[in-house]
């Protein structure tokens, strides 16, 4: 059948049953992600199938986790930058529709990642099988990176499995487990990994037919007047989340779906041109730099930390969540605080923290096995890795070393939690400074991304790539920073978020603050987020980098404090809170705010940015724009607050620094840093 023809990327297999097995294995690549030449040789493969279709297709991965990644995205940039995104949609769309468009059967046997353009090449096949297995996830992740999916996503998902199913799927980049694929009928059956393969290809012996209420659904949800109606209350719903101006895409997606006709050859067309327009726009640069950015902070993490069981001091709710996070991603860990009553709170949330991302018990108890209470500290001599996290106090941390770093291995590593206290002041306390840096972790710690790993000069380097090295092993990015106080995120964001409070204070009501900061991109506002941190989180951190930074505590805090009233954990703060949300006041409708205050809020953390850039808290700007991204949420269609500086214009930004200081006081007066030519770059 293939004759003459050699494939790098592609693996075909003709059985005796007369069914075809085709395996996708990238070469050089660790996982399957579509290239130009992966995509041509599928095409001369196709091209082979139309003329001599077999029995049937299966088309599998010859990797052992990954069904296909999606698109090549350094590709992507390339095409972007070449102005020939559209040439290779409308290739990719081709070769696809020649899948789709055989004779035969076919059939996607999925095991592992099935994204973006792998969930559209499963797509273009009549069946798809994929394994019960945690690491089968199918999900179109596009509009994280500023477009919408381009080879037949939006053309085919809607018409399978309808569209108040698909469009939530390809609007929020939500993943599907391959138990809710099936029911949603995206996957055809279910089987393990070791019977993937003869599954497909009893599929293709025994088609079977779709059940009628799918097929109806898919029809009536499709219809003209239907879209019609639809797409502009779904475009509203979106709208709620997320701003059109900061991110088209998902408005672009609705859109597509909306104009698209019966026709499949019109509904790729109007898809290919909506990608090719998105991925001009800066949100998409700005969202593909993002992930590139993510993907250097996931590779600072290689190799072997040697760090299997993890003791923890202090179970509040940051110790206590680190502990479990730490226990669910399969380390062994002891847990210690003064009394027991202290420590079973932090198992009981780490209980609720199991069921939410283990759901059977079978899973659950082998991961609550691995949380242990040790009120007496004797996982201290048997851990690879001591993490302390108490109260915010240099004296009782410094007692805390003395006393617990006799009783360490002679190799363990010694690692605070601190959220602002100099690494510099707190290694005094400590003998083996070597082995002595920060693990510092942002609250709600199953939710946050990223922990910024803390130096000190005496920090030895091969400590330090261990650290990295075990925050990839529990699913973090790691961001080596400079020890300084608030080091790089709470550094960058109190300015910001004390501007705010001082505004509050001024009388500037806490929605307005909120709104100007969201209309930013900020995805939550400065004061809910006091509130969710905690006002006493505020004052300590607030008070430890307002010294450094010259910046004061605005007044009021200490009576909410006096008052019990210490934000969201309480129940009220600047706040009041229910079920876990704000109830915000109303504003009066005649109310005009300042046209200032975004500025106030925002120029001093891009102020304070560009001073971290110029003191060398981390090795460079890039890794300073994910630091913030990925630890306060900045506006990440932006890309970061140097990438926004950047954009914006360093002496644009200078010059309104230098308008506020005049205006409000010296704390807006430009840092050192604003002249570096990284920012003219």
């Amino acid at each position: 059948m293939f004759e003459g023809l050699r494939f790098a990327h592609w693996k075909p297999d003709l059985g005796a049953d007369g069914i075809l097995v085709l395996t996708f294995d990238r070469a050089d690549a660790p996982v399957n992600a579509f290239n130009r030449a992966a995509m041509d040789e599928l095409a001369q493969i196709a091209e082979r199938l139309a003329i001599e279709p077999p029995k049937g297709v299966v088309i599998r991965s010859g990797k052992p986790d990954t069904f296909i990644a999606g698109a090549d995205i350094t590709e992507f940039e390339k095409y972007e930058k070449e102005g020939r995104v559209l040439a290779s949609i409308e290739n990719g769309q081709r070769v696809f529709q020649s899948i789709a468009r055989l004779r035969c059967p076919t059939v996607a046997a999925i095991h592992g990642a099935c994204m973006g353009g792998g969930f559209e090449l499963s797509l273009a096949c009549r069946y798809r099988v994929a394994t019960r297995d945690a690491k089968t996830r199918l999900a179109f992740p596009e509009v994280m990176l500023g477009i919408i999916p381009g080879w037949g996503g939006t053309a085919r998902l809607p018409r399978l499995i309808g569209a108040p199913e698909a469009l939530p799927l390809m609007l929020t980049g939500k993943s599907l487990s391959a138990e809710a694929a099936k029911s949603l009928g995206v996957i055809d059956k279910l089987t393990s990994p070791e019977l993937l393969v003869a599954e497909a290809r009893e599929l293709i012996a025994h088609p079977r037919a779709r059940a009628f209420a799918q097929r109806a659904t898919a029809w009536a949800t499709n219809l003209w007047p239907v879209r019609q109606v639809l797409a502009p209350i779904v475009a509203r719903q979106t709208a709620a989340k997320a701003n059109p101006q900061h991110y088209p895409a998902p408005f672009a997606l609705i859109d597509v779906w909306r104009r698209g006709g019966s026709s499949i050859t019109q509904r790729l067309k109007i898809e290919a041109r909506a990608v090719a327009r998105l991925a001009t726009t800066p949100t998409c640069r700005n969202l593909v730099r993002v992930y590139f950015l993510q993907e250097r902070l996931k590779k600072l993490g290689g190799g072997d930390s040697g760090i299997q069981r993890v003791h923890v001091v202090g179970a509040g709710v940051m110790g206590g969540d680190i502990a479990a996070w730490c226990a669910l991603r399969g380390f062994e860990v002891t847990l210690q605080d003064r009394e027991m009553k202290y420590i079973q709170p932090a198992l009981d949330r780490a209980q609720d923290l199991f069921a939410k991302r283990l759901k059977t018990p079978e899973a659950i108890a082998p991961a609550a096995a691995r949380l242990k209470a040790d009120v007496d500290g004797s996982g201290i001599a048997n851990a690879d890795l001591v993490i302390e996290a108490i109260f915010e106090n240099l004296q009782a941390k410094e007692d805390l070393y003395r006393k617990t770093e006799p009783a360490m291995k002679a190799d363990a590593l010694l690692a605070t939690n601190t959220s602002s206290i100099p690494l510099a002041e707190l290694r005094q306390a400590v003998n083996a400074q070597g082995r002595f840096l920060g693990l510092h972790y942002f609250n709600p710690v199953a939710q946050m991304p990223l922990v910024e790993i803390v130096r000190q000069d005496h920090l030895d380097a091969a400590n330090e790539a261990r650290a990295l090295a075990f925050c990839k092993k529990i699913d973090k990015l790691p961001v080596p920073v400079k020890g300084t106080p608030g080091f790089l995120v709470n550094r960058i964001l109190f300015p910001y978020l004390l501007e705010a409070l001082r505004m509050f204070k001024e009388g500037i009501p806490g929605p307005v603050l909120d709104k100007a900061a969201k209309k930013f991109g900020m995805p939550m506002g400065p004061i809910e987020l006091a509130d969710t941190v905690g006002l006493d989180v505020c004052v300590s951190v607030g008070k430890e980098v307002g010294e450094f930074l010259h910046l004061d505590i605005p007044d009021g805090l200490d009576g909410y404090l006096a008052a019990g009233k210490k934000g969201k954990k309480t129940g009220e703060g600047l706040y009041k809170w229910e079920n876990g949300k704000p109830v915000k006041p109303e504003v009066d409708p005649k109310y005009v705010a300042p046209d200032d205050i975004a500025d106030r809020m925002i120029l001093p953390l891009l102020n304070e940015s560009v001073a971290c850039l110029h003191d060398g808290v981390t090795d460079d700007a890039d890794l300073l724009d994910a630091g913030v991204i990925f630890g306060t949420g900045f506006a990440p269609f932006r890309g970061g607050p140097i990438q926004h500086v950047k954009s914006e214009g360093a002496d644009k930004l200078k010059a309104q620094l230098d308008a506020l200081a005049t205006k409000y006081g010296a704390r807006f007066t430009p840092k050192p840093g604003w002249d570096s030519p990284v920012l003219r770059s």
